[in-house]
């Protein structure tokens, strides 16, 4: 396939140029320049702008299911367990929810999507594409990340059960964590030799690639306490962490900018509905990015709609983030936060052929998208 004259945004280069680009086997082959080929299928898109597929970091599409009576559909959280780092966001993922195909047509290609906030671990996140009728058709990468979760959400849940206070949350984490480094240390230790190591305990064995530094700690945290608080449970077992919802982040920008730690911020377009969400502001990812944060943009679905997440990051242009910036916060910057940097979220040559052509800005409301192309296919076309 060849995408003639197209007006390319790469998510590298922050200013556009005019170029062809050519897909072969689901994969980007060259980007910008003259094209030559006359057995190709050839999309004309002079005066059109192509971008890469946006990329949501944080959602639970899939998870809480689009038009379901509450309850039937809530399938993101464990209500009966606090501390259930086991779980894996791919086995409640429902392909076939209706809000798929609302984020497709709107350009978002890739999500992670997995466990919400109310345990203070709650499994691991997936990462998808908005296609196919099963799981395996969709799926990229089993495992991106570890949910954890701080502030108000576990001690809401849980405060007749087990954790009614911030400190109670943090030392639960801590728990774990130790108590899973003595398990690999053991296990380690043990060797090939199975009558020494430690009994198998599929949670401790959940938080393994985690300790190994294979994937982060996900941490939900709005305020910035919260957020300090995370940061400095990961330093102390030497984790990585990415701080998920960052809603104060605004007021701690240099402190988090010091760290190198990646944030997500979102959902914005929300009601401040409990305490600690009542600095929430446009201005966040903007403030945080100008202080040289990683900044992604995210729009947690479906506590704010999933195909909305270019016009999010058009509010946030709007409140003063620098439109480079917002355009990487939906397309490179998540797919770093979630490690798939290799496969999406810029148009460079060995990516995965995930192109949106619009015949303007997505971020600005009036724009119209065109074509949506994933791994090379053409699956919208308006």
């Amino acid at each position: 396939m060849i995408i003639r004259n197209a007006i390319i945004h790469d998510a590298i280069h922050e200013e556009p140029y005019q170029g062809d680009i050519l897909i072969e086997d689901g994969k980007l082959v060259s980007v910008g320049g003259k094209v030559t080929g006359d057995d190709a299928e050839v999309i004309d898109a002079e005066g059109l702008h192509a971008y890469p597929g946006f990329v949501d970091a944080h959602s639970h599409l899939g998870l809480d299911g689009y038009g379901g009576p509450t309850g039937m559909t809530h399938d993101y959280n464990e209500m009966n367990d606090i501390l259930c780092p086991q779980l894996r966001g791919m086995d409640s993922y429902n392909p076939m929810d209706a809000a798929i195909p609302m984020a497709l047509e709107a350009g978002v290609t890739t999500v992670a999507a997995g466990p919400g906030s109310a345990n203070v671990l709650g499994g691991t996140f997936c990462a998808v594409k908005m296609y196919g009728r099963t799981l395996d058709e969709a799926l990229i990468k089993e495992s991106v990340a570890m949910k954890c979760a701080f502030g108000e959400n576990p001690k809401r849940c849980y405060r007749d059960k087990s954790d009614s206070a911030r400190m109670t949350t943090a030392a639960k984490l801590r728990q774990m964590l130790f108590e899973a480094r003595d398990y690999m240390l053991r296990k380690e230790a043990a060797g090939g030799d199975i009558t020494k190591q430690p009994k198998f305990d599929m949670k401790m064995e959940a938080l393994i690639p985690v300790l190994k530094r294979e994937i982060p700690l996900k941490a939900h945290a709005h305020r910035a306490d919260d957020i300090m608080t995370a940061i400095r449970i990961a330093k102390e077992f030497d984790v990585k962490v990415t701080i998920e919802h960052c809603t104060e982040g605004h007021l701690i920008a240099e402190q988090i900018a010091a760290t190198g730690v990646p944030v997500a911020v979102g959902p914005t377009l929300t009601n401040a509905s409990k305490l600690e969400l009542l600095n929430k502001s446009w201005t966040t990812p903007g403030i945080l990015a100008a202080a040289g944060v990683h900044v992604s943009i995210i729009a947690d679905a479906p506590a704010s709609p999933q195909q909305y997440l270019a016009f999010y990051a058009g509010q946030a242009v709007k409140a003063g983030m620098d439109p480079f910036a917002a355009l990487q916060a939906i397309t490179i910057n998540p797919a770093e936060h979630i490690g798939l940097e290799d496969r999406v979220g810029s148009l460079e040559p060995g990516k995965d052929a995930d192109v949106v052509l619009t015949d303007g800005d997505p971020m600005v409301s009036d724009t119209r998208i065109k074509y949506v192309i994933v791994d090379g296919k053409v699956l919208v076309q308006k």
